[in-house]
C-alpha cells in the first residue's frame, strides 16, 4: 500500500514545489490513517501543508486507493526527521543520526553518531570515534538526532 500511495501522490506533491519526504499509512479498525511529510528548500509552513492536503485529497477522492475511511494529515518532517533512503542520508552528511538495525552489527543494534558517507547500499556513521558501515537495507529505523543548544 505504501508504494502504491507514494507512486500516486509523489507527482502531486512535486508538482506543487515540494518533496514527499515520507509517507505513513496504517489501517485501523474503524478507519485508517495517512500521514504525508513534505519538505522544501525554504522549509514548510502551515499554509503549505494545507495546500498539499487539498491537492492530495482531490487525487485520493478521484483514484480511491484506500477502500476504508481514513484520516489524512500533512506535516513537515521536523528537525528529528525519519531517514529511509540513500537520498535522505546523503542530504544530512555531517549531521548526527540515531540508527537502529534489525540485526546486530559488531555486537550492537543501536548507533548514534555523525553521518560520514553514504552510497546506494550502505552508510558510514561515526560511533564513538570509530567508523561503522551499516547496510541501509538492514535498518529498522533511523532519524536525525539534532543537538539543541
Amino acid at each position: 500500500m505504501r508504494e502504491r500511495l507514494t507512486e500516486l501522490l509523489e507527482p502531486v506533491v512535486h508538482g506543487l514545489g515540494f518533496q514527499l519526504w515520507d509517507l505513513e499509512y496504517s489501517a485501523r479498525r474503524g478507519g485508517g490513517f495517512l500521514r504525508l511529510y513534505i519538505d522544501a528548500e525554504q522549509g514548510v509552513v502551515l499554509e503549505d501543508c494545507a495546500t498539499v492536503s487539498r491537492a492530495v485529497s482531490a487525487v485520493l477522492d478521484e483514484q480511491d486507493p484506500i477502500p476504508v475511511e481514513y484520516t489524512l494529515e500533512v506535516s513537515s518532517p521536523g528537525m528529528d526527521r525519519v531517514l529511509r533512503t540513500p537520498t535522505h542520508f546523503s542530504r544530512f552528511i555531517g549531521e548526527r543520526a540515531q540508527v537502529e538495525m534489525v540485526l546486530p552489527v559488531n555486537g550492537r543494534r543501536k548507533f548514534l553518531g555523525r553521518l560520514l558517507a553514504v552510497n546506494d547500499r550502505d552508510l558510514i556513521i561515526d560511533q564513538d570515534g570509530t567508523s561503522v558501515t551499516l547496510s541501509i537495507e538492514g535498518i529498522n529505523k533511523a532519524r536525525l538526532a539534532p543537538v539543541y543548544e
